[in-house]
């Protein structure tokens, strides 16, 4: 087989197939006139509520903004205070973390099971003090966190569960029941990169909970509550008309592109034979990243690049390590450490062609 060239994930490509499409959506919003909070943002509001299995969908900034709102508007409503503590993954991207200090909550670090990569439920229980009121499950790389031990911790200490949904839209835990819909919220990042994603930076927060929604929707319009009342301090955070157009179109194919990428993600776990290499144990994952544990990924990953093979790593540094979270950077989390260490990403997404995926496999293969 010749040598490929093959980007980790080509957007041009994905705008490409449903293209004609989105063009028209973008276009019917440009004529419009309108363009926030109007008809195209409660469609997609609609229309993602119904797809995640949630009474409401509030339209936010972007997957940061829509956390950051949730614990908020848990404060306005006397459920959290500051200084409450939040059970979260340590091995996370950045943001889980910087929406709960954002609050003035405290992080309480948990790590994860190396076979999944996901928060290890064993340990939860170990976490948890007097001042313990919620637990942030991530439901990293798109593979599900939730455990049905998670769910009995919270019912017997009375704690929250939000989650966080940026990598995972669609994803199963159970037959009838997707990521999203499990907590008493959850949030979600429309990145351009992300398997639901839009044109720039948009997100949402899902909830059966009728006071969480109004509180969280006043909040992300300048805490008004109705026009020209504030009875909040708010943020300026709404998703706009164009993004919501484009994701509603995009919504249609979602469950249609991550069985391309589990499919992939199936041939990859059944060919790779390196000894270097351990892939992961994820029963239920959409595939937004399909990782990869290399004893030596450097080398690895430069001999793939050799190959017109790109690849990602995530994340290489944990947020214990980060300078930004400085008081935390004699900590040990050694679990989090490894993985950060040892990380690589594949690329995975429903524009590979089966030439790709066999030349990617074949490749990783010879480095021996």
């Amino acid at each position: 087989m010749g040598a490929m060239k093959i980007d980790y994930l080509s957007l041009k490509k994905v705008t490409s197939m449903h293209g004609e499409e989105i063009h028209t959506a973008v276009s019917n919003v440009i004529d419009s006139g309108w363009y926030l909070n109007g008809e195209a943002t409660t469609t997609f509001e609609r229309q993602y509520a119904n797809y995640i299995g949630s009474k409401h969908c509030i339209g936010c900034g972007n997957g940061l903004d829509a956390l950051t709102i949730i614990f908020r508007s848990y404060k306005e409503l006397g459920i959290l205070k500051d200084g409450d503590e939040v059970i979260v993954p340590a091995n996370t991207y950045i943001a889980s973390i910087l929406s709960i200090t954002a609050n003035n909550l405290t992080p309480v670090l948990v790590e994860p099971n190396i076979s999944t990569l996901q928060i290890d439920d064993t340990k939860i229980e170990n976490a948890i003090t007097k001042n313990t009121r919620a637990i942030l499950i991530v439901h990293l790389y798109g593979i599900c966190a939730y455990t049905e031990e998670i769910g009995r911790i919270c019912k017997n200490h009375n704690l929250l569960l939000i989650e966080d949904n940026a990598q995972a839209h669609g994803c199963n835990y159970s037959e009838n029941i997707i990521t999203g819909s499990i907590g008493n919220a959850a949030a979600h990042s429309f990145y351009p990169g992300k398997n639901l994603g839009a044109f720039g930076d948009a997100g949402a927060i899902t909830t059966d909970d009728d006071r969480l929604n109004d509180t969280a929707r006043a909040i992300g319009n300048y805490g008004s509550s109705r026009k020209y009342v504030f009875p909040y301090k708010g943020m300026n955070s709404r998703i706009d008309e164009i993004q919501a157009a484009i994701l509603s179109v995009k919504l249609k194919y979602l469950d249609q592109d991550n069985a391309r990428r589990i499919a992939i993600a199936k041939y990859y776990n059944e060919n790779i034979i390196n000894r270097n290499i351990k892939t992961v144990n994820a029963l239920n994952s959409v595939y937004h990243i399909y990782p990869i544990l290399c004893s030596n990924r450097d080398l690895i990953r430069l001999r793939l690049k050799d190959k017109g093979i790109e690849t990602m790593v995530h994340y290489p540094i944990p947020p214990h390590k980060q300078k930004c979270y400085r008081e935390w950077n004699n900590f040990s989390f050694p679990i989090t450490e490894y993985i950060a260490d040892n990380e690589l990403s594949l690329p995975c997404n429903q524009v590979l062609t089966d030439s790709e995926v066999e030349y990617i496999v074949s490749t990783l293969n010879s480095c021996q």
